[in-house]
């Protein structure tokens, strides 16, 4: 398996005590497989997606990724599993070609009025990119054995939407990955291999 979810739980500190976020989720992916993560806005899919990437630890449970257990790594080997296994892709991308990605980072961050050589070396750290920040974005391109993307055609048209999932879809067929993708579009959902909903953090 590229990917085994155990019986995950996890939860945030609240006014009120511990809110429960996610409550006992499993699920397992193979080479070449896509999995569709549906449910409601507070359902828990952006929270299973940041623990499968090793952003966040489980309270309770096991992940695996490519024989791997995430929870006896520290943060440097968490950030370097990133870097060597999994993909990563979110609703905005906004890259500029002609920058490295250590630029396109500061320059995203001066046009926010919050520029932090530090903090993007930090940043970038945890995402286990440091050694990547003179490429250009045409040279970060991999082939990672699992992909995790989090809404990816979110603020895109149907059209291109269904563009980009075609792209996506047609990495997995070619190399053998396997996707787990976070949407709220049933009409995507149903072009993947299968899907799983959550609902107030449990598999419905």
């Amino acid at each position: 398996m590229v990917l085994t979810v155990s019986e995950v739980s996890k939860s945030y500190p609240s006014a009120e005590g511990r809110v429960a976020v996610l409550s006992g989720v499993s699920l397992a992916l193979g080479p070449g497989e896509s999995l569709a993560l549906t449910g409601e806005s507070g359902s828990g899919k952006s929270t299973l997606l940041h623990l499968v990437a090793g952003l966040d630890l489980v309270d309770a449970g096991e992940i695996v990724v490519g024989g791997t257990r995430l929870a006896g790594l520290e943060d440097a080997a968490r950030a370097a599993l990133r870097r060597d296994r999994i993909g990563l892709v979110f609703q905005q991308f906004n890259l500029i070609p002609s920058l490295t990605a250590g630029a396109n980072l500061a320059f995203q961050a001066r046009l926010a009025g919050r520029h932090d050589p530090a903090w993007c070396a930090h940043l970038a750290g945890a995402m286990g990119l440091s050694g990547l920040m003179h490429r250009y974005p045409d040279q970060l391109s991999v082939r990672p054995p699992l992909i995790l993307a989090d809404e990816p055609t979110g603020n895109l048209d149907e059209a291109a939407g269904e563009a980009v999932m075609g792209l996506m879809l047609d990495l997995v067929a070619e190399t053998g990955a396997a996707l787990l993708m976070v949407t709220h579009s049933d009409r995507l959902a149903q072009r993947l291999d299968r899907r799983l909903h959550l609902q107030g953090g449990r598999v419905a």
